[in-house]
């Protein structure tokens, strides 16, 4: 469009566009129609679809946005591309999933695999490093399942499709609390040990109070609250 063509009171072009009034009518029809073509696919997609999404599925997901838009809106293509495109998508989906379902080796590289953030009450620094996660989201999916002493946690693991799943042990041991630290009335809850201990604020890790420590000996940080039970 000509820069001389934008007028800032040219209401038609702003509302409708280049495109005729009776284009409005075109785009509910395609819209509807597209919209029932996706309800379709979406259904033969299955259930995990509506539950969370594996890289794959989030890969198809964003695609099918992509497909849907311009056989909506755009009055120079047909809606048949794009409902081709949207079989295609599920074509695609059903061949990897069974690609995956007959090769554990491909399963594996297509969705990849759970890594474990939490072992007897330690944090895999360098686990969370790698999946660039910080403290803070780890302590709010402890407390999300009611656990608020690091030591309760046998394993944590990050699962391949982004969501975490908690293995407690149900004796637990003195460790680190994933309250937050500066609301006092909450820490009240906590017990402390009868023998002193300190958690090491970047791992967990719990050493006796006397003598105090210095750096961990996990992670190497020199940073110590009080553990609690």
């Amino acid at each position: 469009m000509d820069k001389d063509e934008i007028k800032l009171g040219d209401w038609q072009r702003i509302l409708i566009g280049d495109a005729p009034a009776e284009f409005l009518l075109e785009v509910f029809l395609r819209t509807t129609l597209i919209y029932v073509a996706l309800l379709i696919v979406m259904r033969l997609l299955g259930k995990r679809m509506n539950g969370q999404l594996t890289n794959l599925e989030l890969a198809v997901m964003l695609t099918m946005g992509a497909i849907v838009s311009p056989a909506m809106q755009l009055p120079d293509r047909g809606l048949l591309s794009g409902v081709l495109a949207l079989l295609c998508a599920l074509f695609f989906l059903r061949q990897t999933n069974l690609l995956g379902f007959k090769s554990s080796k491909i399963e594996k590289q297509i969705q990849g695999t759970e890594t474990v953030l939490v072992k007897e009450g330690i944090i895999q620094v360098d686990e969370m490093a790698k999946n660039r996660l910080s403290h803070q989201q780890i302590y709010a999916a402890l407390r999300s399942e009611n656990v608020y002493n690091l030591g309760k946690v046998n394993r944590l693991y990050l699962e391949a499709y982004g969501m975490f799943s908690i293995y407690q042990d149900e004796k637990g041991k003195p460790g680190l609390s994933v309250l937050p630290p500066s609301d006092k009335e909450v820490q009240s809850i906590h017990q402390r040990p009868e023998k002193p201990l300190l958690a090491c604020t970047n791992c967990g890790n719990t050493e006796p109070a006397q003598p105090k420590p210095t750096n961990c000996s996990i992670c190497h940080a020199n940073d110590w609250v009080d553990a609690i039970l």
